[in-house]
């Protein structure tokens, strides 16, 4: 009778522990699920030598993945700022110097105001593929060129336009936007 009491207290004790720290982990793991947005993804990385984007391709990706924050996600003005910075990171020197900070920064803001007074959200924005980028030698820079595709709705309809990115590489060997402009021929469907 002994032997079965003190079996039947030593596995209501086991129980105890392997349930209390069942019943804990999940409680701390509760407590650390913290949801990130796509902004602060974006703000998060960290564009330095190691980590940033190594193709040209790459670095017009995560310039899409920015564009999508400025136009699709809502945003602190502290965030809005750091999500300029990240573009401008992405900047060639000659580039960054033509747009000042504060000045990309209004130019960025008035667009924004433009396309969400409009209704406009960015529903896919894609790049070419690899095979599809031209590389070609300017002087003694490296330059690639990258056309990118936004579909964008509006109201009930939808427009699909194209960007031309031209990009140069540093003297670190990074690829840097250097200029970049809007395709003729902007598709429409109702």
């Amino acid at each position: 009778m002994k032997i079965v009491r003190n079996v039947l207290v030593g596995i209501i004790c086991i129980s105890l522990v392997v349930g209390g720290y069942y019943a804990f982990s999940n409680w701390k793991a509760k407590g650390d699920e913290t949801e990130v947005s796509e902004v602060q993804k974006v703000i998060l990385k960290e564009l330095d030598k190691d980590s940033y984007p190594a193709t040209p391709r790459e670095v017009v990706k995560f310039y899409n993945r920015i564009m999508c924050c400025y136009y699709n996600e809502t945003y602190t003005d502290e965030e809005f700022e750091k999500l300029t910075d990240q573009a401008r990171i992405l900047m060639d020197k000659e580039l960054a110097d033509n747009n000042p900070a504060e000045q990309y920064r209004q130019q960025v803001r008035t667009e924004v105001e433009n396309y969400r007074s409009q209704k406009k959200t960015i529903n896919n924005a894609s790049v070419c593929d690899s095979n599809e980028v031209r590389y070609a030698t300017i002087g003694d820079a490296e330059c690639a060129y990258v056309e990118s595709s936004y579909f964008v709705r509006s109201g009930s309809g939808f427009t699909k336009s194209y960007q031309d990115y031209v990009l140069r590489k540093d003297e670190d060997g990074s690829w840097r936007i250097l200029a970049f402009e809007l395709k003729e021929g902007e598709t429409e469907d109702e």
